[in-house]
């Protein structure tokens, strides 16, 4: 059997709150119980987004809930970073997309190598071989006009569906929009549609595989993704290109996140079939959300992981808590994270969101509580 390498992946845009640290916590047993290694990565590529101390809180949040990794940046592995990533093949050059400012994969300092915005070259050399098969085309549609070219009849749960407005240019096209903003998007049909002994003509416009935790998951390329955004427009990889690149690259064999991201994944496994790359195994839990129905946010009041440790609060009462939530024990009792390793199942865990209220917030941060 394949050893397991899981990661956790904060996005250092806000800081972390119960919701995360409940995804967390599942990714964490689902490989510690495997006896696998975590690695822990920062997805800061949403640089306007970007808080400058949320990097720092992301690490000890993480570490006072005793969700430990065996990798990170400030855990760097003892050998050199794999060199198997994007195929390095000539091409047509980039007019636009991820700059290569961080040097040729092999030179990436190592600590570096688990900061996504230290990892450009990579992107653009991933960025490269789809532009040399003619695999992404460049596209000048802002937001506004997709949502008003899609006029409805095509809305997925992400939004509308990319009507196709600049999918008739090629790579070649991009050099006559020098001057003009614009991204890249993949064509999914194109690569759907790709020569196989095991697809037929129906099947090929068909993206499906089998989740972990959610089971069965199937959607039609054309109808319900369309062809999306591998790197914007400021030249930035999009989290689809980066993420797909970042887990083929370290190693990635299982990926535990939110449900919401089931239409990532389809869009994800698209570019590992064109890179012909194994795909992790995908287990998608339910979201953590506030008595609305929504997903939890500031608007349902401050729920962060550091107000909690910084109030000296123990992290076996958030753990014992969130357990409780997952299924994983029948009581709210302190536990610790590696104490829950022996007995947890993926079967336990409950297929439905879990509702987070006031109440429940007011009593993790009660400090006259034992």
């Amino acid at each position: 059997m394949a050893s397991v390498v899981a990661r956790l992946a904060p996005s250092p845009t806000g800081a972390q709150h119960v919701g995360n640290a409940r995804t967390y916590l599942l990714a964490w047993l689902s490989a510690r119980s495997q006896h696998g290694r975590v690695l822990l990565r920062i997805e800061d590529l949403d640089s306007p987004r970007v808080k400058p101390w949320a990097v720092q809180q992301a690490l000890e949040d993480l570490a006072w809930l005793g969700l430990d990794w065996d990798e990170g940046p400030d855990r760097p592995a003892a050998v050199t970073p794999s060199t198997a990533g994007p195929p390095s093949t000539a091409g047509p050059p980039s007019t636009a997309g991820p700059p290569s400012t961080a040097g040729p994969p092999s030179a990436l300092g190592v600590p570096q190598r688990y900061i996504q915005s230290q990892r450009l070259a990579l992107y653009a050399e991933a960025l490269a071989e789809l532009q040399r098969r003619e695999l992404v085309y460049p596209c000048t549609c802002t937001r506004r006009d997709v949502e008003a070219a899609a006029s409805a009849p095509h809305a997925g749960q992400e939004g509308p569906v990319y009507p196709g407005t600049c999918a008739h240019r090629r790579v070649q096209d991009a050099v006559g929009l020098a001057g003009q903003p614009f991204a890249w998007r993949f064509r999914v049909q194109t690569a759907a549609g790709r020569p196989s002994p095991v697809k037929t003509a129906e099947s090929a416009l068909r993206v499906a595989y089998t989740d972990r935790f959610a089971g069965p998951q199937g959607c039609h390329v054309a109808r319900d993704l369309g062809d999306f955004v591998v790197a914007r427009s400021d030249g930035k990889p999009a989290y689809q290109l980066a993420v797909v690149v970042d887990d083929h690259e370290m190693g990635i064999t299982e990926v535990v996140r939110g449900d919401d991201l089931i239409p990532s994944t389809f869009r994800q496994l698209l570019l590992y079939e064109v890179f012909d790359w194994q795909p992790p195994q995908f287990a998608h839990v339910p979201l953590v959300i506030g008595p609305d129905g929504r997903r939890l946010a500031k608007r349902h009041g401050d729920t962060r992981i550091s107000l909690l440790r910084e109030a000296g609060i123990p992290a076996e009462r958030l753990i014992g808590f969130l357990a409780w939530s997952c299924g994983l024990q029948t009581t709210t009792r302190p536990i610790a994270a590696r104490e829950l390793i022996p007995t947890f199942a993926w079967a336990k865990v409950p297929p439905a969101p879990f509702v987070f209220t006031p109440a429940m917030w007011q009593e993790l941060s009660d400090r006259s509580e034992p």
